[in-house]
């Protein structure tokens, strides 16, 4: 198989990465496809997870986290998610989950939240998303009205990854009147709340394996239980996506290496008209673009991630990742698909999980329309004349 660009990875990146390579050679990988035909929650990969400290790698260290750069998280995602697109699919959304915590929460909610999650595993949802408010999260619709002493709030959320499993919510809410856009707040909902409700899992083409889930809430939650501050709602969100993006264009990547590594294999072996098949040149120059859209890919994802860690705005440079990323998975695991044939439609076929797999990447997270929408603003912001 051609060697694809790597990325020069520090100590601590490289520990990480060889770790969720054998936890997923050892663990994930091979349960891959009873998870998918089943779309069962892998329960028993949480342990190791959590035992091995991935799972809450991210964090810092004084919530029980081990302080790991978004460069080693991005490496873990791209190795789990070459095995089991479902298990990265749970590590992608605890990392979002817990990220508006990491960027607005007070200490008190940290010490919770983020400790519950380093120690015991206890997952924290980002619940954003509505039917009406998907691209245009700022047309959310759930409201939060004072109550008392804390707040009233009701609506409905849904596409919730890993919502059947979470413990906590992150709801973001209206607290203004419906005209004013922009004001939105995130609130702590804990799952035990009275008035907080899980009620349907949906039944999903790929990524079979996470729980995905609507949330319907009409909860009374205390002062305390607000994420940052009031009306700064929206700021939070777009900031914890940001970095989500990121994380969800290494999952992409690594779908797309699964099923590259599953075409070159195949396309060595397989013989036709007298030679394998990747001497023909149909084929050979599908593999030649597919090592080389993975390189190109895995420069970017890996290049936004570094500029996160160095404290840069990534909101441009992630949407280019993901974008590029995960258009560049769709064409891999298509000319995978295309390259086995018969044997990669039909199931069992680690390409077909693959395929399926691999299309959520260009939706969630922002699909490629708004990445694409990003990108155009802030050529637009680059062109025109600084003011004076």
């Amino acid at each position: 198989m051609p060697a694809l660009w790597q990325m020069p990875l520090d100590e601590e990146a490289t520990r990480w990465q060889r770790l969720a390579e054998k936890l997923t050679t050892e663990n994930f990988a091979s349960l891959a496809d009873v998870i998918d035909r089943d779309q069962r929650y892998p329960l028993e990969h949480l342990g190791p997870l959590l035992e091995s400290g991935i799972s809450g790698m991210f964090l810092p260290k004084e919530y029980g986290g081990s302080g790991a750069s978004l460069v080693s998280l991005v490496a873990v995602v791209e190795a789990i998610a070459a095995g089991c697109g479902s298990t990265a699919a749970i590590m992608a959304a605890l990392s979002l989950g817990a990220f508006p915590v990491l960027l607005g929460g007070n200490e008190d909610q940290k010490q919770a939240l983020l400790g519950g999650l380093a120690r015991k595993g206890e997952a924290v949802n980002f619940a954003l998303s509505e039917r009406g408010a998907g691209s245009d999260a700022a047309a959310i619709t759930t409201t939060a009205v004072r109550e008392g002493d804390g707040w009233r709030i009701r609506g409905e959320k849904c596409w919730l990854g890993n919502g059947g499993h979470s413990k906590h919510f992150i709801v973001f809410a209206r607290t203004a009147a419906a005209d004013e856009r922009n004001n939105i707040s995130a609130f702590w909902v804990p799952r035990v709340t009275e008035g907080a409700v899980v009620d349907f899992y949906e039944d999903k083409m790929g990524i079979r394996g996470t729980t995905t889930t609507n949330f319907k809430v009409d909860a009374w939650v205390p002062t305390s239980s607000m994420v940052g501050q009031e009306g700064a709602g929206l700021k939070l969100a777009l900031s914890t996506l940001n970095v989500g993006r990121i994380v969800v264009a290494a999952q992409a990547l690594g779908i797309a290496l699964c099923a590259y590594r599953e075409a070159t294999k195949f396309a060595a072996s397989r013989q036709a008209f007298g030679r394998v098949i990747i001497e023909h040149q149909g084929i050979g120059f599908m593999i030649a673009d597919a090592a080389t859209q993975l390189s190109a890919a895995r420069m970017m994802v890996f290049e936004a991630a570094k500029a996160y860690d160095e404290g840069r705005d990534v909101s441009t440079l992630g949407a280019m990742a993901k974008l590029f990323a995960s258009e560049a998975s769709h064409k891999v695991c298509d000319d995978a698909m295309q390259i086995l044939g018969g044997r990669g439609y039909v199931k069992p076929s680690v390409v077909e999980r693959c395929y399926r797999d691999q299309r959520i990447t260009e939706i969630y997270e922002g699909t490629s329309e708004i990445q694409r929408l990003v990108i155009a603003r802030a050529v637009k912001r680059a062109t025109q004349p600084q003011k004076s």
